[in-house]
């Protein structure tokens, strides 16, 4: 299986740094190919909405490194979201890349992907992910991809706080198990 792993935090030692490490390992092992875009990491600008994408090129005006990344998305047959909770949803800097997805939304519609979500927030909560959950579960309706499974977790403000649970445990198993 080929998966590209998304992830929208900017801190490289942080909480969802720990459980994409963990997701990817874990994949790795079970033999399938991994990429991993570091979005805050990356150059990515915010989609203009000048449309060139939607007259049929396929391809965004913007050039940065969303254009090293079309190739994979395209390609992959798991896309995994991994983001940190900011104000109930996904980091700006996840966002900017699926905001990014436009350009290539005919070729990513409707291909029989799969994907899975990786979050994790300071708020015990319950209902506290539940703005992200319906983004994530709204845009893989919208390009008819399966929505495979999701890990949420709970209570870890910081690398320390996580470390003491098995979220990272389920998200490397998460990735094993594929």
């Amino acid at each position: 299986m080929h998966i590209v792993v998304l992830t929208g935090s900017p801190r490289q030692q942080g909480t969802t740094s720990l459980l994409a490490d963990n997701f990817v390992e874990g994949a790795q092992r079970g033999g399938h190919t991994v990429v991993r875009f570091d979005a805050a990491f990356r150059e990515v600008h915010p989609c203009r909405g000048c449309n060139t994408c939607q007259r049929g090129v396929q391809s965004c005006a913007i050039q940065d490194d969303m254009q090293t990344l079309y190739p994979d998305l395209v390609r992959a047959d798991l896309v995994v979201l991994v983001s940190p909770l900011y104000y109930h949803s996904m980091s700006s800097q996840l966002r900017m890349v699926i905001d990014r997805f436009r350009a290539i939304d005919s070729l990513l519609a409707g291909s029989g992907k799969q994907t899975i979500l990786l979050m994790a927030g300071a708020s015990v909560v319950p209902t506290v992910f539940d703005g992200a959950v319906a983004t994530f579960r709204e845009t893989a309706r919208y390009l008819g991809w399966k929505d495979r499974n999701l890990l949420l977790a709970f209570g870890c403000r910081n690398r320390e706080d996580i470390e003491r649970t098995n979220y990272p445990e389920r998200a490397y198993a998460m990735g094993r198990e594929l």
